[in-house]
C-alpha cells in the first residue's frame, strides 16, 4: 500500500467482512482474528477487485518495506541532506544492507540506488509542477549538489530537460479562452 486511499481501501473492506484492524500501515495490516483459508481467500479475492493484493511470500513483503521506506525518504517533509540511503534503510527495517541490496535486485531487476533515483526524478517532476519551486529549491530539497547534477540526471531519465519538461506539461491544457 502506497497511499492513504489505500489505507482506507484495505480498512473498508476488512470492516465489511466483519474483521477487526488494530493497525494499518503502509504496506502491512494487523487484525485481531485468525484468518481461515477460506477467510483469506475471501479477502484475497475483494482486495484484488479493488487493484489490491496481499503478499504472504517472506521475500516479496521484505522488497515492499524497502520501496515503501525509499519513498518515504523521497517524499518526506525533511530535505535530504546528509541522509545516507544505505544506513536509513538498514536502520528503517532492521536489516544488513548488503542483504536488502542483494533481494531487491533479485526481484526488480535494478538496484535500490537505481529505484530511489527514479523515485527522486518522479518527485522532481511533481515539484516542478508546482510553480512555486525553482530548480535550485528543488535541487538542495532532495539533495542534488548542483542544479547542473540534477538536469543531468532528470534528461538521462526522461530525454527531457527540468525547464522543458515545465514548460510542456504547463502548456499541455490550454484553457478554453485559449482555444
Amino acid at each position: 500500500m502506497i497511499s492513504i486511499r489505500c489505507k482506507m481501501v484495505v480498512q473498508s473492506e476488512l470492516e465489511s467482512l466483519g474483521f477487526h484492524c488494530l493497525m494499518i500501515d503502509l504496506g502491512e495490516v494487523v487484525i485481531s482474528e485468525e484468518l481461515s483459508s477460506k477467510q483469506l481467500e475471501q479477502l484475497r479475492a475483494v482486495l484484488l477487485a479493488s487493484g489490491l493484493e496481499i503478499l504472504d511470500d517472506k521475500k516479496a513483503i521484505l522488497n515492499e518495506r524497502i520501496k515503501n521506506a525509499l519513498l518515504e525518504i523521497v517524499y518526506g517533509k525533511e530535505e535530504l541532506s546528509k541522509i545516507n540511503i544505505s544506513d536509513a534503510i538498514s536502520a528503517k527495517l532492521q536489516t544488513d544492507y548488503n542483504h536488502l541490496a542483494s533481494l531487491f535486485s533479485e526481484l526488480n531487476e535494478i538496484t535500490i540506488e537505481q529505484y530511489y533515483i527514479k523515485s527522486k526524478i518522479e518527485r522532481v517532476k511533481e515539484l516542478l509542477l508546482n510553480e512555486n519551486f525553482t530548480l535550485t529549491e528543488i535541487s538542495y530539497r532532495l539533495n542534488y549538489c548542483s542544479v547542473a547534477h540534477l538536469s543531468t540526471q532528470f534528461k538521462r531519465i526522461t530525454g527531457l530537460t527540468p525547464t522543458f519538461y515545465r514548460k510542456l506539461r504547463q502548456n499541455k491544457y490550454l484553457p478554453m479562452d485559449n482555444v
